[in-house]
């Protein structure tokens, strides 16, 4: 059986770019439990206006911050 699921990248980009949550928390005018959801790929529920504000602030397109994750097998 193969699920899918979204895998955010936030960490890897904050890394990549040298910059951390709380930059990015303040910039992105995020609370820091919001971030904490999208960047522990725990978000239920994708907000775009959350996800372009993240953008806009890391200066990346959508595919930079997130991607398709196939599973195959298991539940």
């Amino acid at each position: 059986m193969v699920s899918n699921e979204i895998k955010f990248l936030i960490d890897d980009v904050l890394s990549e770019k040298s910059l951390s949550k709380n930059w990015l928390e303040e910039n992105a005018k995020l609370q820091r439990r919001q971030l904490n959801s999208y960047a522990n790929n725990r978000v239920k529920r994708i907000d775009l206006d959350v996800l372009a504000r993240i953008c806009i602030a890391l200066d990346v397109e959508v595919g930079d911050i997130m991607k398709i994750q196939h599973k195959i097998g298991g539940r």
